[in-house]
């Protein structure tokens, strides 16, 4: 039996994240988290805020070893993850309410260390999802390093840039105006910009638009 994978980023970073989501997410109850990785931040969070269904999604490949984290933890409030694949422009396919009228859609979305591993037009593509998935009102909260006026905010953060360029020409951290204006045309106001260890940030928006 394969083991379950495993991101020491994710044990670092879960309780200062769970001190941000814990005030933003009091009043949500369905989260759907865009780029679930290996899963743990799914049975953490989910374990910690239990009023929340959370929904985990990541591209097909990935979704078994979230599973094995799910599983292990046996919480009823993790539901199979959902494919959610913004390169093959492949959003999460809802399921239906029991009366099959609209399928039902997210009060929150959650997102951690993703938008620098993406390409620029998969970042698009992902902010171009958001209205079709989410309740008008929705929180979307995102983790991860951010530039300012096109500037690292780091020396760490430079060097990050670098080596996942050197993964992937079109891997890089992100402005945080550009991404900025991205959740501004989903319908996405900013609420909050919060100051994360390790030259990281967790950006809070709001929807307004229905």
């Amino acid at each position: 039996m394969s083991e379950k994978p495993v991101s020491p980023s994710c044990e670092r970073n879960r309780e200062p994240i769970l001190s941000v989501l814990r005030r933003e997410f009091a009043d949500r109850r369905r989260v759907l988290e865009i780029g679930s990785g290996t899963g743990q931040h799914a049975v953490y969070f989910a374990a910690a805020l239990p009023w929340l269904v959370w929904q985990a999604s990541d591209r097909e490949e990935n979704l078994p070893g979230i599973q094995m984290w799910l599983d292990e933890a046996a919480l009823p409030n993790t539901p199979a993850p959902l494919v959610f694949d913004v390169a093959a422009q492949q959003a999460p396919t809802l399921p239906a309410r029991d009366s099959g009228i609209d399928a039902p859609r997210f009060d929150a979305i959650f997102s951690a260390n993703t938008l620098h591993i993406m390409s620029w037009a998969e970042v698009e593509q992902l902010f171009a999802a958001l209205p079709a998935l989410t309740t008008a009102g929705a929180k979307l909260v995102i983790y991860g390093p951010f530039n300012y006026h096109g500037q690292f905010t780091s020396a760490s953060n430079a060097a990050f840039d670098q080596s996942l360029r050197q993964r992937a020409p079109l891997m890089g951290i992100r402005d945080f105006s550009d991404v900025g204006r991205l959740a501004q045309s989903a319908g996405f106001v900013l609420l909050d910009d919060v100051a994360m260890p390790a030259n990281n940030r967790c950006l809070v928006w709001q929807r307004t638009s229905r």
